[in-house]
């Protein structure tokens, strides 16, 4: 088990850099905020928006706004709970609403190889979709490790993995299994007490059965803050 927590690094670079050459390709910008209140010694509340710009898509395709409250259930375990408001667009105009109840625990820092960490999260997610029939299932199991530039620095590599696995089919969600992996390679360094910027390169490959495969090449940029 240990052998495979090593080559976890290694790995998620080398899935990123990976292009199959029979798959459509799209460059594309993700632009984030996060902010994180510590509400008592157990709970937490935690908003984020993240929007996404498309070159195929002429523009911003989407806005995922996610509000989730947490309990601390253990020093490194947080268990979270929250909705989803996913206005989706086409070319800038908008096109359809998604809502999703999202439940998710996280672990923080749980196995130290070398000078990082490596940490894990566990989400599940129930879609709908204003005007369509059905209700979609997935999970989203997700890692990250995180590599300090210097011992015991702020400024580190982060490399992340994480898949969508669609748990049915709607007519919306068409792939029933894994649809979509992310894998991000990124730097995030503290701008001021509280504050951090995280600047970096995400792969999404998406599988299509039946159509090539998409790639999905981002900048991504994302601020968090913590009060």
């Amino acid at each position: 088990m240990r052998s495979l927590f090593t080559s976890l690094p290694l790995l998620v670079v080398a899935v990123a850099a990976a292009s199959p050459a029979c798959a459509s390709d799209d460059q594309q910008l993700w632009v984030g905020g996060t902010a994180t209140v510590k509400l008592s010694d157990k709970w937490r509340f935690s908003q984020e928006v993240i929007s996404r710009f498309s070159d195929d898509r002429d523009g911003l395709y989407e806005v995922e706004m996610n509000s989730m409250i947490g309990y601390k259930v253990a020093d490194k375990v947080t268990v979270w709970v929250g909705y989803t408001h996913d206005p989706n667009y086409d070319a800038g105009h908008f096109s359809v609403m998604e809502h999703r109840g999202r439940q998710q625990v996280t672990m923080d820092n749980i196995v130290k190889i070398g000078p990082g960490q490596l940490s894990a999260r566990l989400r599940f997610e129930e879609r709908w979709r204003e005007g369509v029939d059905g209700t979609a299932y997935r999970l989203r199991p997700y890692v990250k490790y995180v590599l300090p530039f210097r011992p015991g620095g702020k400024t580190a590599l982060v490399l992340s993995h994480e898949s969508f696995i669609d748990l049915n089919k709607t007519n919306f969600q068409r792939v029933q299994g894994e649809e979509r992996m992310r894998n991000l390679i990124a730097i995030t360094t503290p701008l001021a007490k509280n504050v951090n910027l995280e600047v970096g390169y995400m792969h999404q490959h998406g599988f299509r059965p039946g159509a090539d495969d998409s790639n999905d090449h981002a900048a991504s940029v994302a601020l968090g803050v913590n009060f």
